[in-house]
């Protein structure tokens, strides 16, 4: 598939003019267009939830669009249980999601009615030593262990991750929690990380279906959901074919009626946790260069960097990149495009051939719509950027604002010498 900005160079001529780049902005109609896509996809299963990932793209003005498509929240942590509740979301529509828990999260989490996603088979008697007596509803994450492959070969490892009961402690779980009250039962499983591919789901679904059985005939636990969790991935290069949702859901339809439904397990809910599939196209981080440098390399320094999204330095991941207004001309020019971090690794593209680039030209950094803002950090004292929405009507709506220095040192709010610094910064900015 082609790569294809949201944005034009003349849209982000008139947004500069109320918000500096860099900014991230997110893409209203496509965003809709794609849960509504999902929603249908999975329309077969009566119980069926996406739980957005919400550690993806931590923005409410987002989530309640999600929200609107009867999607609930994913959460792994304290605020991001807060930030759900706060849109509305509660009791059963939040997952929770996470490992090495501490004691308050967990107490939080139930207060909210959440569904408990117990990470470890430890985590039964922590649970209990917190609430008292365990919720009728419980969760377990499944690890298997070993590879996972498909016939497009290795996916992950799943051995080698921290996350999830083995098969043994699974059944023992079950048992286990069986005896001490709980009533319903889910199982989740994460087992391959941004898979290009309509056989993952399947796949996944049919191994979980099939211990889902094992388990309800061994341990009389009545299974009421299985969640797929995440691992739906987007195609980040241009050429790479893409999820079809209705294929992946047809997929997994086929797995459950000859799996579960052959069981007389026909009333299983069926629920994901995607966060990259269902933000990850409809944002784009907008960038302005602003420094060329000509030494071993050709570079390109961006006001943008690492601190505004971190997957590239991280994972040395692909993030597809537009120049706007030279969408046609030839790719001539082999540019590394870097940030201003005192991190060598602060690079949007090694060796990236693009369009000769000028001082002031405008980059579109394709693909930051789940895992971008989000992964944002402060090094070198550098600030968040802004996040806007595009919306259908094609207005501009500001979704968060841009950190200042003030924000910067709130923490330090006991200490006179900082009470002056976002007057000192105003004074001395260049306007």
């Amino acid at each position: 598939m082609n790569k294809k900005a949201f944005v034009t160079k003349e849209m982000i001529e008139k947004i500069v003019k109320d918000y500096p780049t860099p900014f991230h902005i997110y893409d209203e109609k496509g965003i809709r267009e794609n849960a509504q896509a999902v929603k249908e996809a999975f329309a077969w299963n009566k119980g069926f939830k996406e739980y957005f990932a919400v550690k993806a793209t931590p923005n409410p003005y987002l989530m309640q669009i999600l929200k609107e498509y009867g999607c609930g929240c994913d959460c792994s942590s304290m605020t991001e249980l807060m930030l759900s509740k706060a849109i509305g979301v509660k009791g059963s529509d939040i997952m929770f999601s996470s490992n090495e828990t501490p004691a308050e999260e967990y107490a939080y989490a139930a207060k909210l009615g959440a569904i408990i996603n117990l990470d470890d088979i430890t985590h039964i008697d922590f649970l209990e030593g917190i609430l008292g007596k365990l919720p009728e509803t419980m969760s377990c994450r499944y690890n298997p262990g070993g590879v996972f492959t498909m016939s497009n070969g290795i996916m992950d490892n799943p051995g080698d991750a921290k996350y999830g009961f083995t098969t043994e402690q699974l059944f023992e779980g079950f048992r286990i929690l069986k005896n001490k009250g709980v009533k319903n039962f889910g199982i989740h499983a994460f087992l391959a990380s941004n898979t290009v591919t309509n056989e993952y789901y399947p796949i996944l679904a049919k191994q979980l279906f099939e211990v889902a059985v094992r388990l309800k005939e061994e341990t009389g636990a009545d299974i009421r959901f299985i969640n797929l969790s995440g691992g739906v991935g987007i195609p980040y290069q241009p050429g790479q074919t893409g999820n079809d949702i209705r294929a992946i859901g047809e997929g997994v339809k086929r797995v459950y009626e000859e799996v579960l439904v052959s069981a007389g397990m026909d009333d299983v809910a069926i629920y994901t946790e995607m966060g990259r599939f269902m933000m990850g196209p409809y944002g784009e981080l907008v960038t302005k260069a602003i420094h060329e440098k000509h030494t071993h390399k050709e570079y390109i320094g961006v006001d943008a960097c690492a601190v505004h999204l971190m997957r590239p330095a991280m994972y040395g991941a692909y993030h597809h990149i537009t120049v706007l207004g030279k969408e046609d001309a030839p790719c001539s020019r082999k540019y590394d495009v870097v940030g201003s971090l005192c991190e060598n690794n602060d690079k949007f593209a090694v060796d990236r051939m693009l369009p000769e680039i000028e001082k002031g030209d405008y980059l579109v950094i394709h693909d930051t719509g789940a895992h971008g803002f989000s992964m944002g950090y402060n090094y070198n004292g550098k600030l968040k950027s802004a996040e806007l929405l595009l919306k259908e009507n094609g207005e501009i709506q500001l979704i968060r604002r841009a950190e200042t220095p003030k924000d910067y040192f709130a923490t330090f709010d006991n200490l006179e010498i900082f009470k002056n610094l976002e007057k000192e910064f105003k004074k001395n900015t260049c306007q």
